[in-house]
């Protein structure tokens, strides 16, 4: 039995894609192992969104190298966001790679992996590698990139990912996803209550919700917005106890969104909304909808029919035009509005993308600084706040133990796993991954919160 690997890299929806690949990778017959050990082949599926994670990527594809040089990896196959975008500079920068290849065929993975093992290979891609190239490539179009099918999880057995759409039709000006994935793509509604039903059954209790642009779902299919139906379905289903939404855009919070959020007790009321700015002038150089003013309107809409919704956001610093008077609208709406989690990020310029060669470039260290004050302000809002959780009973998610302090970790509706914080919480009972315990919160360190078991303590 061959023995391989892959390291998946980037954003859950890329995630999701390394689980269906390993799912087919399994069905195969190939044994999943660790890279040290000593593999015949390793998949690295790679993100291309932004400049650190490219630089992510091909520090991952040279040590893969490296190992190959050792003897310790005999095949190097790269996928993924990167594969797609920069094929040609991947090739020649690396030549120890063996084959390069398109999400468009992460369908055919098993086949690929096993024509560069000597085996039968019955669905191969055409092989587009250029005269004189040692290393196999493969660019289908980006539409046969599988959307259902099986996965094998790698998150923890009691949260799972649910691909809901891929590629995006929104076109902001600094975005390469419509390029690199193509247009909005919505899955089946069918389709996903069946895939959620089959995580339910292997133990999964929060179903999280992902796309590029979630809100969107179901208007290419239906020619509407069906997210509120598609929450009212997946919450009949038995075993799912949280549902959680990632990537909402703001202008497709729709009031039957929100009497859905209210209505339902397993959806969260937690909304992940990505503004990326709140200057108006950059807002429309960035080719996003919406407005300062329209902004603050939504969230007040929000606030007011969920009280306790936490909303979070991410923004971007030292876009192109980006001056202080554009800056200062950005920090003074982040203290304005108090968002309960929020991310910010340096602006990366990508080539092809309209944002690429904009007039009035910022100064990589202004884009920093600019960066370094948001989350300084948003340091201080997140613990008043969480100061003023003390004293609050939430549900809590249990996920870890640590033996040291007795004590345990998890995480409440406010808190989506791998991006925001979590609560330590001490307790006289005894959980596993995937129990829920009722915690009351006695403390705060910086982003994370520390309690007490109501019930055994």
């Amino acid at each position: 039995m061959h023995k391989i690997s892959m390291i998946s890299l980037g954003c859950p929806k890329n995630q999701v894609d390394a689980e269906r690949m390993l799912a087919k990778l399994d069905a195969a017959g190939y044994e999943i192992g660790d890279i040290y050990e000593g593999v015949e082949a390793v998949i690295i599926n790679t993100c291309g969104f932004i400049d650190a994670a490219k630089e992510e990527a091909i520090e991952n594809i040279l040590d893969m190298a490296e190992l190959k040089k050792e003897g310790l990896v005999g095949k190097i196959i790269v996928t993924g966001c990167l594969a797609q975008r920069h094929k040609e500079e991947v090739l020649s920068e690396i030549p120890e790679i063996d084959a390069v290849v398109g999400i468009g065929a992460n369908e055919s993975i098993a086949d690929i992996v096993g024509s560069l093992l000597g085996e039968a290979a019955e669905d191969m891609p055409e092989n587009e590698a250029g005269e004189g190239s040692g290393a196999y490539c493969a660019f289908p179009d980006v539409n046969g990139l599988p959307l259902t099918g099986e996965r094998l999880l790698t998150t923890p057995e009691y949260w799972s990912y649910l691909k809901i759409a891929d590629g995006c039709s929104n076109r902001c000006s600094y975005c390469t996803i419509p390029y690199i994935r193509g247009n909005y793509r919505s899955v089946p509604m069918e389709t996903l209550i069946e895939e959620a039903k089959a995580l339910a059954q292997s133990g999964t209790k929060e179903l999280i919700l992902i796309a590029q642009d979630t809100t969107n779902y179901g208007m290419d299919l239906y020619g509407e917005l069906k997210l509120p139906e598609l929450l009212n379905s997946l919450c009949e289903i038995e075993g799912i106890e949280w549902i959680r939404m990632l990537y909402c855009y703001p202008d497709k919070i729709t009031d039957e969104l929100l009497d859905v959020m209210a209505k339902q007790q397993k959806v969260l009321n937690y909304i992940d909304l990505p503004l990326q700015h709140a200057d108006n002038r950059i807002l429309k150089a960035m080719n996003r909808r919406g407005s300062r003013e329209e902004y603050t309107e939504l969230i007040a809409k929000i606030r007011g029919v969920l009280p306790d919704c936490v909303i979070r956001t991410t923004f971007i610093t030292g876009f192109p035009g980006e001056g202080e008077e554009e800056f200062e609208n950005l920090a003074e709406f982040v203290n304005e509005i108090e968002f309960d989690r929020l991310g910010c990020f340096a602006f990366s310029p990508q080539e092809g993308t309209p944002a690429f060669d904009m007039e009035g470039a910022v100064d990589e260290q202004v884009k920093a600084d600019r960066g370094e004050i948001i989350m300084n302000d948003q340091l201080e809002i997140v613990t008043l706040k969480n100061s003023e959780r003390v004293g609050k009973i939430y549900r809590v998610l249990v996920e870890d133990y640590d033996p040291y302090t007795d004590s345990y970790s998890g995480r409440t509706y406010m808190d989506a796993p791998e991006i925001d914080g979590k609560i330590d919480f001490t307790t006289g009972a005894e959980y596993k991954p995937g129990d829920f315990a009722e915690v009351e919160v006695i403390g705060v360190n910086d982003y994370d919160l520390i309690g007490r078991d109501i019930k055994y303590l």
